[in-house]
């Protein structure tokens, strides 16, 4: 603890690293009177706490597993959709059967979680850890014909269907599944309240980012990279400008709009104030 090179060292390990820290570290750095070893005591103390904090937030997002892990249901699958909101693109839908109390750190409903880097990292996290996952969709050209409401469930049992192991449960998020066989339970808010619906949300919304990423390169002009086809001042400013593209979701107000088609045909297929949030 004498040279100022130790305490580069230790806050690499313990901060950086994130090792365990030993019982007597914290006391030892207190004791040691430079201000170099009570901020690093400091900060090892901020990091257990928040530590402590997000272990208990991780414990209570598992209680509905628990419950049915309890009741010798083994595979949970949360399930969740993305792009209910956006005027282009397809709904997709996210499955994950997570193992018995499994935690992600960071793990919580996708649309806190403002970086897409961060997403990213939590999707590869599901998809190398988790018993099975999937994703599933519903076309452009599906939403136009059954509704928004209709393809967002389609989406959700194509993702169930394609887990390559067989749930015995669905958790949902807000809703039920329709045509699946499997006992389940819709959760209002289930990305915020259970784990395995917030790993399905993750993998729904990373799988369609990329989608919308890609859509982007091949049409710079429209911004998809930043909006994800939301209609935004920016990207609505693309569609009077450029025109709708063969993606653009035709039952939808700002897309009839450019298109001159009656714009209260929405009225059918609407976008509610929950849903723009939802996606």
């Amino acid at each position: 603890m004498s040279k100022k090179a130790s305490l580069v060292e230790l806050r690499q390990k313990y901060l950086r690293d994130d090792a365990t820290v030993p019982a007597s570290l914290v006391s030892t750095l207190e004791a040691d009177g430079r201000a170099g070893a009570l901020a690093l005591a400091k900060a090892i103390k901020s990091r257990q706490a928040g530590n402590r904090s997000e272990g208990q937030r991780l414990r209570h997002m598992l209680k509905f597993e628990n419950e049915l892990w309890a009741q010798g249901f083994t595979l949970i699958a949360g399930v969740d959709e993305a792009g209910a909101g956006p005027c282009a693109g397809p709904v997709v839908a996210g499955a994950a059967i997570l193992p018995l109390g499994y935690k992600l750190r960071g793990l919580d409903d996708s649309k806190k979680i403002l970086e897409e880097s961060t997403r990213d990292e939590l999707a590869e996290a599901i998809k190398r850890d988790a018993i099975a996952w999937a994703t599933g969709s519903a076309s452009h050209e599906e939403i136009d014909t059954i509704n928004i409401l209709q393809a967002g469930l389609l989406a959700m049992r194509r993702a169930v269907e394609a887990l390559k192991i067989v749930p015995d449960y669905l958790l949902v998020d807000a809703r039920r599944v329709p045509g699946v066989p499997q006992p389940q339970r819709g959760i209002i808010k289930g990305d915020a309240q259970s784990l395995s619906i917030a790993a399905g949300a993750i993998l729904a919304k990373t799988t369609r980012d990329r989608h919308m990423n890609e859509l982007a390169k091949q049409h710079p002009a429209y911004g998809f990279e930043s909006h994800k086809g939301y209609p935004t001042p920016e990207h609505l400013a693309a569609l009077e400008t450029h025109g709708a593209l063969p993606f653009h979701r035709r039952s939808y107000a700002p897309v009839r709009r450019v298109l001159g088609l009656d714009p209260t045909q929405q009225d059918l297929f609407a976008v509610s104030a929950t849903a723009t949030r939802k996606g």
